[in-house]
């Protein structure tokens, strides 16, 4: 992960600005920057209040950008099944690959990983917000538009692209984003990108889905078509 920013203590969440860019490293929980203000939430998750429209649209990008994975390459062509995974206590469900593992990563609500293929994995994180549809926050092409310019002006980037953007319909009529993105990077060559973003109850939920996807070792059909099942099973998680 290319993202930079200080610790400030143990257990914060802080929101502060490194170089003018949005940019986020995750430390037990999480640690943000944006450059109107500057936010401590302490462990008991106490909600921010962001009094600007760009100051939470920063502060959504950099978690999305954020979210664990590795960059090391990989073999494509094992054949993944997948089974549901439901995190009651967050509020969220999804498909996952029944072979891969949940693994600890500060910061990560979760983070699922081949071990023998760690460049591949999906991850989620969960933070509160004030918002109560995504909508607030701005239309699909305008999340992609933000997400590109931030990863662009990464050191490490060398090539980032918008693929596609969409919205769905999610369980309940929940709004939910969807996008995908290449980047071409100097830490871990080229890489395909699926995420997608809902809120629900005071929270953002973010989902990324990370795949390397080389010359030497590019997505094939079989395996493109799991990412997207994982992709379009993000949701909240049913009631009880």
């Amino acid at each position: 992960m290319s993202a930079i920013c200080s610790v400030a203590c143990s257990n914060p969440l802080q929101i502060g600005l490194f170089q003018g860019l949005p940019s986020i490293s995750i430390n037990t929980p999480l640690q943000l920057k944006t450059r109107n203000r500057s936010l401590i939430l302490s462990s008991n998750e106490l909600v921010p209040t962001y009094s600007t429209r760009r100051a939470l649209n920063v502060s959504i990008l950099t978690v999305l950008l954020s979210i664990p994975f590795s960059s090391s390459a990989i073999a494509i062509g094992e054949v993944l099944e997948l089974e549901r995974y439901t995190d009651s206590a967050e509020g969220f469900t999804l498909l996952k690959p029944s072979s891969w593992s949940k693994v600890d990563k500060a910061g990560a609500t979760a983070l699922f990983q081949d071990a023998n293929k760690g460049s591949n994995n999906v991850g989620v994180v969960v933070i509160p917000v004030k918002i109560t549809t995504l909508s607030q926050f701005g239309t699909p092409q305008f999340v992609a538009d933000k997400l590109i310019l931030a990863e662009k002006r990464k050191e490490s980037t060398k090539e980032a692209e918008v693929v596609s953007v969409s919205e769905r319909t999610g369980e309940g009529g929940l709004q939910v984003y969807e996008f995908e993105y290449k980047v071409d990077s100097t830490r871990g060559g080229l890489k395909r990108i699926l995420s997608a973003a809902f809120v629900a109850s005071g929270k953002l939920y973010l989902l990324n889905i990370a795949h390397s996807d080389g010359l030497e070792s590019p997505i094939d059909p079989d395996r493109r078509n799991t990412l997207e099942q994982i992709l379009h099973s993000f949701d909240i998680a049913p009631s009880t």
